[in-house]
C-alpha cells in the first residue's frame, strides 16, 4: 500500500473496509472485476461520507464557483462536498429528464461559473468528459474534476487531452494489498 499523506489517518482503511466489496462485478462495458468500489456503501455511512467530503474539499481549486455531481454516484458526494465547502451545486443527468423540467442540469445557476465535476470512480474518463462537454455547451467553464477513486485505465490522460485536470482522492495503489482490482 502506498502512503497517501493527504488523507486523515484511517480514512483509506475505512473506505476500503466499507466500500470495497470482494465479489464478482460486471461493468457496463461487459468487463468483469473480482472486487469493486460500492459508492452506495460510502454514501450510506454519514460519518464516512462527511470525512470523505472533507478530504475531497482540499482538492477543490481555489477559484471554483460551482460543483457538479454526476448521477448517480456523484450526487451524494457533491451534496456533502457542497456542505463542506460552501459552494453551490448542480446535478447532471446522463440524459435530459423525459418529463417535468426536461433538464439535464438541475440545481444552482451555472452559466459563466467555474465548475468542478465530481464523481465516485474514474476509469476511462469518458463519462466525465461527456459531462464536461454538456456543461461547457451550456455555458459553464469546466477545467477540473474530482473523484474518490481513480483506476489506471486512461481517464486522466483522456481528460487532460480535453483540458480537464483530474484530482483523485485515492488511486488503486493507495488501497490495501489485495484490493487493487476495486472498481
Amino acid at each position: 500500500m502506498t502512503t497517501n499523506t493527504r488523507l486523515p489517518g484511517g480514512l483509506i482503511a475505512r473506505l476500503a473496509e466499507t466500500a470495497l466489496v470482494a465479489a464478482p462485478f460486471r461493468l457496463a462495458d461487459g468487463a468483469r472485476l473480482e472486487s469493486y468500489f460500492d459508492e452506495y456503501r460510502l454514501a450510506a455511512d454519514p460519518e464516512l461520507l462527511r470525512d470523505t467530503a472533507t478530504a475531497l474539499a482540499t482538492l477543490v481549486p481555489g477559484d471554483a464557483q460551482l460543483l457538479a455531481g454526476i448521477e448517480l454516484g456523484g450526487v451524494p458526494l457533491v451534496v456533502a462536498l457542497s456542505a463542506a465547502t460552501g459552494l453551490p451545486a448542480v446535478f447532471l443527468r446522463r440524459q435530459p429528464k423525459g418529463y417535468g423540467s426536461r433538464r439535464q442540469i438541475e440545481g444552482a445557476p451555472f452559466t459563466g461559473r467555474r465548475t468542478v465535476l465530481v464523481d465516485d470512480v474514474v476509469r476511462s474518463g469518458a463519462q466525465l468528459l461527456a459531462m464536461a462537454r454538456i456543461l461547457r455547451m451550456a455555458g459553464a467553464p469546466v477545467s477540473d474534476a474530482l473523484c474518490v477513486l481513480e483506476r489506471p485505465l486512461g481517464g486522466r490522460a483522456l481528460l487532460a487531452e480535453h483540458r480537464v485536470t483530474l484530482h483523485s482522492l485515492l488511486t488503486e495503489t493507495d488501497l490495501p494489498t489485495g484490493k487493487q482490482e476495486a472498481e
